[in-house]
């Protein structure tokens, strides 16, 4: 499993000319499905968005996590980021998850952030959205959590 996460200030989803998910300050999570995964891996991922430190204290270190400056999180499904992008000028997407799989692995993704964390915020799987954001830095990380 794959997410592109970055430091935001603000960032929003819109489908089809409407907003469906925003947050102010937080993470903007950009989150890949790929072949093989399972809950046992997006728990670890989502352990690791939740405690990623990437946020500054008092001393300008990136020592706070977004739970700790009670940031937003906007999960936005992209199977792209599963695209094997060695060979030729077209990128493969053999690696990427079945998309039924992959709808069912996000949505439980979603649905433990929720559990676990009240401010979450989220696109739509399968649709085609508009990313807004402000990344605040640039800061962005690519996080894998593999079997």
């Amino acid at each position: 499993m794959r997410a592109l996460i970055q430091r935001v200030t603000e960032a929003s989803v819109v489908v089809k000319g409407e907003c469906i998910g925003d947050i102010g300050q937080g993470l903007l999570v950009l989150l890949a499905v790929q072949r093989g995964d399972d809950q046992a891996i997006a728990d670890r991922l989502l352990d690791k968005l939740l405690s990623y430190r990437v946020f500054s204290d008092a001393e300008d270190k990136m020592n706070l996590n977004v739970q700790q400056v009670e940031g937003g999180l906007l999960l936005v499904s992209q199977f792209t980021l599963a695209a094997d992008t060695q060979k030729g000028a077209r990128p493969s997407f053999s690696s990427a998850a079945a998309p039924a799989d992959a709808e069912a692995l996000y949505d439980y993704v979603v649905t433990q952030a929720k559990a676990r964390y009240a401010k979450v915020a989220t696109g739509e799987f399968a649709a085609d959205m508009q990313v807004a954001l402000i990344n605040d830095g640039p800061v962005t990380f690519l996080l894998e959590v593999n079997a």
